[in-house]
């Protein structure tokens, strides 16, 4: 069942269904052959919001679609007639130069990894196109420019912050 109304509760990012004037733009993905209308795209601005989007997914039985970068080729950070779970004003990066880690939120890109770390003079296996999304990437095994030597972005993932289907966070 589709909900008529607009509104997640606990939800303080953007909501943008098809009588939106951005939502043409916030469907838009990398992939320009990919032509999908969800029914409602979620904007998310914490791992709140993620949390009550899928609870909402699931609460109105809608298929659900997550997009981080958006720069998969096969498309499936957006689909038809679901939601979009859209964590690309999710882009923030820390990084601790001691201990040689960086956190990065889901939204997050290569190039704001790279921004980052090098202004540590650190760098990591990652994405070699700056605009690929960090967790789809690192979520695929994630080849990069010194995978040689360090492995692929996987083997560098020493955490992460999940929300499971059901709503329910996990890490963090």
């Amino acid at each position: 069942m589709q909900p008529t109304v607009v509104e997640i509760d606990g939800f303080r990012g953007r909501l943008i269904n098809a009588s939106h004037a951005d939502y043409d733009v916030a469907r838009a993905i990398w992939n320009g052959a990919i032509d999908r209308r969800p029914h409602l795209i979620a904007r998310c601005i914490g791992t709140a919001d993620v949390v009550a989007a899928v609870r909402f997914a699931r609460d109105h039985d809608l298929e659900i679609a997550i997009r981080g970068g958006g720069h998969g080729v096969a498309g499936t950070a957006v689909c038809d007639d679901g939601i979009v779970i859209d964590l690309s004003a999710m882009r923030g990066v820390r990084v601790d130069p001691a201990g040689l880690r960086a956190w990065v939120q889901g939204g997050g890109l290569w190039g704001d990894v790279d921004r980052e770390t090098q202004a540590h003079g650190l760098a990591t296996t990652g994405g070699i196109v700056s605009h690929t999304g960090v967790a789809g990437l690192t979520l695929g095994g994630g080849i990069g420019w010194l995978m040689r030597k360090h492995g692929l972005a996987v083997d560098n993932l020493l955490a992460a912050d999940v929300v499971t289907a059901d709503g329910e966070r996990l890490g963090g």
